[in-house]
């Protein structure tokens, strides 16, 4: 399906009941063929938290919940956000046990992405904050400053030629929605081995990215393919926490070995 023809910068009449068919998957594929047959592309998860999640018990009292979704990268389809709040607001009159809502949204979603999705259920108090851990590249000036992505800003430290094993974050990640043009703000991790990379270059690196379009996923699987084929590390890890929007938190993740994949996460900014 083309994401012209979605919802995305429409305006929309929310459903008030049940409607899976409002959800509208993007294939991966086209995003992916230029680097498709790189090592991790297809490993990883996509992690979504989802805010705004109401439906109503049995008896007909209303309830709350967070959500976290697992889809995995491996998955032939991503789904669009706005696709996805519709179809969580269509429960929000709909009597379900905990159980039934859960099983319905995970086959939904399943059919939807190509491949099995998990729905985690959690109290509204029962999200924890996280404190990046590892080296903040934003405390450097970075070597350049360019708005759109150019891979050839990565380069090596040239005073260490030694192999390396490091955590790295930014917080200064901004790319936009590629049919909307708003403005999506994340951090980026990178766990990182092999020679040593410049740390301002990384760093502009990630700046670059400051007007370009793509959806969080096709931007988290950019940065991985480019520092995959241009630093040529042993292992690495690329995931970004992205902010919140329309109740929606994306956080896409690569890794190019499963032993690297982290725990999902949520920031303060989120």
């Amino acid at each position: 399906m083309s994401v012209e023809t979605s919802q995305l910068g429409k305006e929309t009449e929310y459903p008030t009941q049940y409607a899976p068919e409002v959800l509208f998957p993007i294939a991966r594929q086209q995003a992916r063929q230029a680097y498709a047959a790189i090592a991790g592309i297809q490993q990883g998860t996509d992690w979504w938290h989802v805010f705004e999640i109401s439906w109503l018990d049995l008896q007909g009292k209303p309830q709350v919940a967070i959500g976290r979704l697992h889809i995995p990268a491996s998955s032939p389809n991503l789904i669009e956000s706005k696709s996805l709040k519709l179809y969580f607001n269509s429960f929000n009159f709909e009597k379900l046990s905990r159980q039934q809502f859960i099983e319905t949204v995970e086959r939904d979603l399943t059919q939807a992405a190509g491949a099995s999705v998990q729905l985690e259920l959690r109290s509204v108090d029962d999200l924890a904050i996280t404190v990046p851990e590892g080296i903040c590249l934003d405390e450097f000036e970075p070597s350049t400053i360019e708005y759109h992505p150019n891979a050839q800003l990565l380069k090596y430290d040239s005073g260490h030629d030694d192999v390396i094993e490091q955590s790295y974050y930014s917080h200064l990640l901004r790319s936009n929605c590629p049919v909307t043009n708003q403005p999506d703000w994340g951090t980026v991790f990178i766990r990182y081995r092999g020679k040593k990379p410049c740390e301002k270059a990384l760093l502009a690196y990630i700046i670059s990215y400051r007007q370009h379009n793509g959806f969080h996923e096709q931007c988290v699987e950019h940065i991985f393919a480019d520092i995959w084929t241009l630093l040529k590390p042993q292992q690495l890890m690329v995931y970004a926490a992205y902010t919140r929007r329309g109740g929606l938190d994306i956080n896409p993740c690569r890794v190019s070995d499963l032993s690297w994949m982290p725990t999902p996460i949520r920031l303060a900014r989120q």
